[in-house]
């Protein structure tokens, strides 16, 4: 079947967890392969996955072998594979715009960003990378709140000619006129803002819609955040947190039996603890009322390394972008979206999400 030629946007946390893991599972068996939910998919391992350019801000990153910088820090995520040999692809410079928030510089270097001073590229030179590299599709790591440069990213790939997939809340997957864009392009697009292998929403939701079926009535409900890589520290700046919220409480309330009051519904992160590093701790409680009107409540707390968990699903949605572009299949796949993201253009339960999924895989269904 060839490679499937990446390119990163951001060589952050969840680019390393990727990098390393498209090497752990290298020489690795179907039957050693823990933690992926699919070995083969459309003829493709996770080692046919080959990143051919990569772009960062940062003058730690900036300039390196990819398999040196996603050891650079801020990064602070688990080293699962240590051994990522140097693939000849060094990280460019890509553009800041609005990637950078301007409360960073409050903090260390060690744990913010530290943007590099040389030349930031044009459109068209990061065009011409894309191009001159074979990438196949654009991966989309920014930083939340980045939705200046997410869309300039979007506009770079659609010149490029390569397929998309947005792992970060900024809407445009679910973006009516940048998705007919896209499929007038010939090109397929996976979004927006990547749900986790199995993290705080996607528990979130499976518990939601539970209680649908079962015939308990959800009245009240948080999911609280905390964590210490650069994501959370972003977010500390709540302005950039708009898009993001919207999109974690709508994978929540998109299954609820009944929609729920907004004040009944608290979704998002709740502050940054420098200590836990790449580590995610939620805290999700549920009220809500069985039989008889008889009250009820979960509680929840669990503990995950976020980037990971993330990276376990990104190279699911890279694998269905290239089978979709080996099918000539354009614009949103609304299947693997809906199965990988929480903000779909289309929000179905992730039973049935998962069922249209494993239908696009085996090509009973286009997308």
């Amino acid at each position: 079947m060839g490679k499937i030629r990446i390119a990163l946007v951001g060589v952050g946390n969840c680019a390393s967890s990727l990098v390393q893991g498209i090497e752990y599972y290298k020489d690795k068996s179907p039957e050693e392969a823990i933690g992926l939910m699919n070995w083969e998919l459309g003829g493709y391992l996770p080692s046919d996955i080959e990143v051919v350019a990569a772009f960062d801000v940062d003058v730690r990153k900036v300039g390196k072998d990819i398999a040196e910088a996603i050891f650079e820090k801020p990064n602070c995520t688990t080293v699962f594979c240590s051994n990522v040999p140097k693939a000849g692809v060094h990280v460019s410079m890509g553009c800041v715009l609005d990637g950078v928030a301007s409360h960073m510089t409050d903090y260390s270097d060690e744990r913010s960003f530290l943007p590099s001073d040389d030349a930031e590229p044009t459109q068209r030179e990061i065009v011409e990378i894309l191009k001159k590299s074979g990438t196949d599709v654009l991966i989309n790591y920014l930083p939340v709140g980045s939705e200046e440069a997410a869309r300039f990213y979007a506009e770079c790939a659609l010149e490029a000619g390569v397929a998309l997939v947005n792992c970060m809340p900024v809407f445009i997957v679910s973006d009516p006129a940048f998705s007919k864009r896209f499929e007038d392009r010939g090109l397929p697009m996976v979004g927006d803002d990547i749900k986790a292998q199995l993290g705080a929403t996607i528990t979130h939701r499976t518990l939601t819609d539970l209680f649908a079926k079962r015939g308990v009535k959800l009245e009240r409900t948080y999911q609280l955040n905390t964590g210490g890589n650069t994501d959370f520290l972003n977010m500390l700046n709540r302005d950039r947190l708009v898009s993001k919220k919207k999109s974690k409480t709508e994978a929540v309330q998109s299954v609820a039996a009944v929609r729920m009051h907004d004040d009944d519904i608290h979704v998002g992160p709740s502050d940054y603890v420098a200590w836990q590093n790449d580590n995610k701790v939620c805290f999700l409680r549920m009220e809500g009322k069985l039989f008889g009107d008889v009250p009820m409540n979960i509680e929840l707390r669990l503990s995950v390394e976020d980037s990971p968990n993330s990276a376990g699903v990104s190279i699911d949605a890279i694998r269905c972008a290239k089978v979709a572009l080996d099918r000539g299949v354009g614009g949103v796949l609304l299947s693997p979206s809906a199965y990988f993201m929480k903000h779909p253009p289309e929000q179905i339960t992730d039973d049935e999400a998962y069922t249209r999924t494993r239908e696009f895989i085996s090509a009973d269904r286009e997308r």
